[in-house]
């Protein structure tokens, strides 16, 4: 059970769902897990909405984690590794930390360089929306949605326990991965697909046709939904995990370029032989997904 001081630094989607998870575990289960929550945000009117969250609100963040015994970092990539960096000095005999960032490297390298009292964490949990901010935050968000989590050289038992608590207590899914990994995997599965997304838009939208739009249905909006997502959390992640991206816009590319030559060419049976393993392959993603 989670017993500690938390403090959420960063009140938009994913801060702000853990913080309606949480104190709605606690008005629920009528016990006091976590005993006291701390929210740290720049946003004036995000801190008067969240008046109702915490026991705390502030916009100093060296007021926010003061007193913390756990620091969440629930800010993009850049913003937490700034963070890590100031949290060094302004607690110096240590706390535990853990965040949510997008990509996890660069962020767990930080994490294994902190003080030697610190406790440290990388998470990112696999779940979100293309829409931002607190206003889209949800207290079910977490619910059965995988959780990764990075151990770095700072991980300890005890940041490790008091993580696994947490998702306990917002219905996450753990899952351990090495951050290299991870971000690998993200690539090819999240980063990619936001790519993907963004070229199909630009490319219907260089159409200037309005009637397309009247024209386009599910498939259309399905495909291109992530390229809503917000564009200044798209460039921190695409930056902070350029290697890996690069990498899968190369296997995608080969894709296209070998699809792309059996159109050109009429291979009506290698068509259809790759359409049918295409949909072979969604469909054993299905199955494995449930």
């Amino acid at each position: 059970m989670l017993q500690a001081k938390v403090t959420i630094v960063g009140l938009g989607l994913m801060g702000g769902s853990l913080a309606l998870s949480l104190r709605l575990a606690q008005r629920v289960a009528r016990t006091p897990y976590p005993t006291h929550i701390t929210i740290v945000d720049t946003n004036p009117a995000t801190l008067q909405a969240a008046e109702r969250l915490a026991d705390v609100v502030t916009s100093d963040f060296a007021v926010g984690v003061a007193e913390a015994e756990l620091v969440i970092l629930a800010t993009p990539v850049r913003t937490v590794l700034h963070l890590l960096a100031e949290l060094a000095v302004l607690r110096p005999e240590g706390c535990m930390v853990l965040d949510l960032g997008s990509t996890k490297r660069d962020i767990c390298a930080a994490m294994a360089a902190l003080p030697t009292g610190f406790g440290a964490i990388g998470g990112h949990p696999m779940c979100g929306k293309e829409t931002a901010g607190f206003s889209s935050a949800t207290p079910d968000l977490y619910r059965d949605k995988t959780f990764v989590l990075c151990r770095n050289g700072r991980t300890t038992e005890q940041i490790e326990t008091l993580v696994l608590n947490l998702l306990a207590i917002v219905g996450a899914q753990p899952l351990f991965l090495p951050p290299d990994v991870h971000d690998e995997m993200v690539a090819a599965i999240s980063h990619l697909p936001y790519v993907v997304a963004g070229s199909l838009m630009r490319t219907a939208a260089g159409m200037a046709d309005d009637r397309l739009w009247t024209v386009s249905a599910s498939g259309f909006r399905d495909t291109a939904r992530v390229s809503g997502t917000d564009p200044r959390m798209m460039l921190d992640i695409l930056m902070t995990n350029k290697t890996a991206v690069l990498q899968q816009l190369q296997r995608y590319q080969a894709e296209i370029t070998a699809v792309t030559a059996l159109i050109e060419a009429g291979d009506e049976e290698k068509l259809a032989a790759w359409l049918v393993e295409t949909q072979k392959d969604y469909f054993a993603y299905r199955e494995k997904k449930g």
